[in-house]
């Protein structure tokens, strides 16, 4: 599943959408919030958590051994399903240099009004990935 990430020289990134397991609840989202900043911290990983209506889309991104040890533990966090990887692979530039955790919501920004208003394909799977990712770098700024 993350094969590419493996053939990363230097820099890398992984964007992915879930689905919030039943039940999990706001302080669940803010342990994962936590957690994610301090472990982002220490390997060296930046990036951007949107939380919308059930769904997490993330995108992650930093140095190839932190990136891969923090995709294999959300692969198998039981708080995410129906994982789907929207993009990976190297990285000339960080996106959210400036964030170890980047982190919004439906309150503070709608993905799928942004959608709706942008004119921007869900169809193809590379141009929704591309979407998702301007979206997530417009709520950083």
């Amino acid at each position: 599943m993350i094969n590419e990430l493996r053939e990363v020289d230097g820099l890398g990134y992984f964007l992915y959408r879930s689905s919030a397991a039943p039940g999990l609840s706001s302080g669940d989202t803010q342990d994962i919030l936590r957690s994610a900043r301090h472990r982002n911290q220490a390997l060296g990983l930046t990036g951007c958590l949107h939380f919308e209506d059930g769904m997490f889309f993330q995108w992650l991104e930093g140095p190839k051994e932190g990136l891969i040890e923090v995709v294999e533990l959300i692969l198998e966090d039981d708080r995410h399903e129906d994982i789907t990887i929207l993009d990976q692979g190297a990285l000339d530039l960080r996106r959210f240099q400036d964030w170890r955790m980047r982190f919004s919501d439906k309150d503070r920004a709608s993905l799928m009004d942004w959608f709706a208003s942008s004119g921007k394909s869900t169809v193809r799977p590379q141009d929704y990935a591309g979407a998702v990712v301007a979206f997530l770098v417009s709520i950083a700024i």
